[in-house]
């Protein structure tokens, strides 16, 4: 009788190998997960034990969405391809104003409707990429680490700019060592040490902090040592119109990220990525996005890192990264974990976000270096787009006279950026058309 041979995406190791590897999973993408909390608790000015419980619910919120997308729900959900799910940066500049306005209940509220419309959205979406070409991703990937950057450097100061010891030279001597930890880890490492530099970085760079008296570890004390996370914890959402409006525009931009990862995972691992293959991993972004609303966590999409951990490793299995999702569920139960990740200093953060940010914008002019500037409009698609993006990043009352409503889409740089990529591709390039030029280099970039 002959045996229908398994593809190794579909491949179940033994226990103690999926132990392993999903546990290296978790800790490439461990510092990552955890910044979105760490920057939206700092920027809108939650107290410690709100942020131990963000932690908690976007930790356990990251393994029900990685097993969502690796083990599927039912025919429609679910790539069921290799891939960890996590809370994306491209939303971090639209809860923070969403957030100064409305507070976490509005944060939660565009999120939810946001990730309902893209559950709904996920099928034609697939079929558009013809308005998301090289030029488009590359601008938008390259504004979203730019636009994160303040964060890092604000963190570098110390956090509050009010603070009498902002900047202190200490702080800034902290903030060089942990990017120094980062660079010889990933210069003089490979591999595994390498994938986790900027992990190894926050716990040498607290370690340091603490000897030093920089770091107060008495939440981790106070905090529970059993949790869960329960629907609504901050209130009922609040559905205000322009923050879904300005949400909903971010997760096509997450889609838009989604798709490239899915994309460059199928090549990885020998699986092809159809339409079929590509609605169902997006609305697994939908779904997901939904429950991080409920479960007071946030948007989520497939993490960069791990794809190229898969690529790394060589290890395809999905189910490597499913038991990932498991972990990551564990930790999210325990409050004392996320205690000790929010007593981080803030300097050390910001050490680490330097280069964990910097790497988001080299991403995107990685993509870029793929476009033909010398036969397009493409240039001035390029310099438009993140010139209008950096003015609420250069002066951040730029827009404070136009109504809240305005407000809450023209200063998020990201939003306001990507939507001007698109459009401006749409008016100087004609409407788009797929073509082999544009495929080649699509290719070329995953």
């Amino acid at each position: 009788m002959k045996q229908t041979k398994i593809h190794p995406v579909d491949e179940k190791l033994s226990f103690g190998k999926l132990l392993i590897y999903g546990l290296q999973h978790v800790l490439a993408m461990y510092s990552g997960a955890v910044a979105v909390p760490l920057i939206l608790a700092s920027a809108i000015h939650l107290d410690t034990e709100q942020l131990i419980y963000l932690i908690n619910a976007d930790l356990f919120t990251c393994g029900v969405a990685t097993l969502i997308q690796t083990l599927g729900v039912g025919p429609k959900v679910g790539a069921k391809l290799p891939i960890v799910q996590g809370c994306t940066f491209g939303a971090v500049t639209t809860m923070i104003m969403i957030g100064g306005q409305h507070g976490l209940q509005g944060i939660y509220g565009s999120i939810i409707v946001a990730g309902f419309l893209t559950f709904i959205f996920s099928t034609y979406f697939s079929k558009m990429l013809r308005f998301f070409p090289p030029v488009v991703t590359g601008t938008v990937i390259t504004i979203i680490g730019l636009s994160l950057l303040p964060v890092a450097v604000n963190w570098i100061g110390g956090g509050n700019p009010k603070a009498p010891d902002f900047c202190d030279p200490e702080k800034i001597y902290m903030a060089l060592l942990v990017l120094l930890i980062v660079l010889i880890c990933y210069r003089c490492f490979t591999g595994f040490i390498s994938n986790i530099a900027v992990l190894l970085g926050l716990v040498i760079g607290t370690v340091v902090a603490a000897f030093l008296g920089f770091t107060d570890f008495s939440a981790v004390g106070k905090a529970a040592s059993f949790g869960v996370t329960t629907p609504f914890h901050f209130g009922m959402p609040i559905f205000d119109p322009a923050s879904i409006f300005a949400m909903t525009v971010v997760m096509m931009v997450v889609m838009t990220e989604t798709t490239g990862d899915v994309m460059a995972i199928g090549e990885i691992v020998d699986k092809k990525v159809d339409e079929n293959v590509l609605s169902r991993a997006l609305r697994a972004d939908g779904f997901s996005t939904m429950l991080g609303g409920i479960f007071n966590a946030f948007p989520y999409t497939a993490f960069a890192q791990n794809v190229g951990l898969v690529s790394l490793t060589g290890v395809r299995s999905r189910f490597v990264v499913a038991m990932a999702g498991v972990i990551l569920m564990v930790l999210g139960l325990f409050p004392k974990l996320a205690a000790i990740v929010a007593c981080i200093p803030n300097s050390v953060l910001g050490g680490a976000g330097i280069a964990m940010f910097g790497m988001v914008a080299a991403s995107g002019i990685k993509t870029l270096s793929k476009v033909d500037f010398d036969h397009s409009y493409n240039m001035m698609i390029v310099a438009v787009s993140i010139g209008i993006a950096l003015i609420p990043l250069g002066v951040p009352t730029f827009y404070n006279k136009f109504p809240i409503w305005a407000q809450l889409f023209m200063k998020s740089g990201i939003t306001v950026g990507s939507v001007t990529a698109i459009l401006l591709n749409i008016i100087l390039n004609g409407m788009p058309k797929t073509d082999k030029k544009e495929e080649v280099a699509r290719k070329e970039y995953l």
